[in-house]
């Protein structure tokens, strides 16, 4: 439905914004078309003489059945984290082509879905190319990397503000209202990722954000970026991958095998710290944010059925007790746990569907 449909006032803030940031003169008309996208932001296409733009604006309330707000000027260090990005690794974001940030919104440039489908589409249909996934991998490396120990860049994304409510509270916080015997370990991880600022981090890296270019993959939605700890930004993307594998059971060694080409990617560009000790961070909170991801404020919408939430909460509170050092332990124990299910069995009336 084109946006021009909604109420009149949505489209006139777009129409405005666009002005404001230089993209749309006085005379001009534009055709606005609303994006799927996730659950904090309005996104739109706008149409100009010149061409398409993506037009994105932060919401205070994020698009979830649970009460769950967020700073608006989270745009401006979302902005910020791309334009920093494409200085490192010029392929890994669109181009940001205008700021407005008394509004919260931004333009950037148009990906054609064709050229640049989203990898959790890939996945779900059963594109699993642990290449690409070692190329995710080696990006979010090479950002960290580039960023490491800065106190310029340290107190620029100054955003605990920012990234606890989006990000700390709603998994992990969540997750231990529901699980009080797993409540101390879930706030001791808060509190440890909290302390950690090592480097820029992204803050939402899942599949649903990552385009696959034709020159690799393409980082959306950095809204939560912060400089804070890295593990996050790993154990993040580990956890959809692992997620995936209860979703589509009949690649899950697919999923499996990009978990660890992404592992093995990343771990060379780690020169800032000990890789042994980031991963042990990775591998602690990897488990929490498994937890949360059934049991937060902002569960996957795909994991309908009992047996896939319940694999989850076996995996996820097992090593937030007993916690692995290794991020292919947990792997490792989540591939033996759907094997016990025969998830094969269980999912083909689903399949067949």
């Amino acid at each position: 439905m084109p946006i021009d449909a909604a109420p009149v006032a949505c489209t006139a803030e777009f129409l405005a914004g666009l002005r404001r940031m230089g993209l749309l003169s006085a005379s001009d008309k534009a055709s606005l078309t609303p994006l799927a996208g996730g659950v904090s932001s309005d996104i739109v296409r706008a149409d100009l003489s010149g061409g398409p733009v993506c037009v994105k604006r932060a919401l205070p309330k994020l698009k979830v059945e649970a009460d769950w707000q967020a700073p608006v000027e989270r745009s401006r260090w979302e902005v910020e984290w791309m334009r920093l990005a494409a200085s490192i690794v010029p392929d890994a974001v669109p181009r940001v082509l205008g700021n407005d940030e008394a509004s919260g919104m931004f333009a950037m440039e148009y990906l054609d879905p064709v050229r640049y489908p989203v990898w959790k589409a890939r996945l779900r249909d059963g594109a699993v190319e642990p290449s690409f996934a070692a190329e995710v991998g080696s990006r979010i490396g090479r950002i960290h990397a580039a960023t490491a120990r800065s106190d310029e860049l340290a107190r620029r994304f100054a955003t605990d503000h920012v990234f606890i409510p989006i990000r700390l509270d709603p998994y992990l916080g969540a997750a231990a209202r529901i699980h009080p015997d797993c409540a101390a370990r879930l706030r001791e991880l808060r509190e440890a990722t909290l302390r950690s600022k090592l480097t820029l981090v992204h803050g939402d890296v899942s599949p649903k954000n990552i385009l696959c270019g034709p020159n690799g993959p393409v980082f959306l939605d950095a809204e939560c970026a912060w400089y804070g700890d890295p593990a996050f930004d790993l154990a993040f993307c580990l956890n959809h991958l692992l997620l995936k594998c209860a979703w589509r059971p009949q690649w899950a060694d697919g999923f499996l095998d990009c978990f660890h080409s992404l592992v093995d990617a990343y771990m060379p560009q780690v020169g800032w710290e000990s890789a042994p000790g980031l991963e042990a961070r990775a591998a602690h909170l990897l488990p929490g944010l498994f937890l949360a991801r059934v049991d937060g404020k902002s569960p996957v919408e795909y994991l309908t059925e009992p047996w896939q939430r319940e694999a989850v909460r076996t995996v996820g509170r097992r090593y937030l007790l007993r916690p692995a050092e290794r991020l292919g332990d947990l792997a490792q124990a989540w591939r033996s746990v759907l094997r016990s299910l025969d998830t094969a069995s269980i999912a083909a009336p689903l399949n067949d569907a």
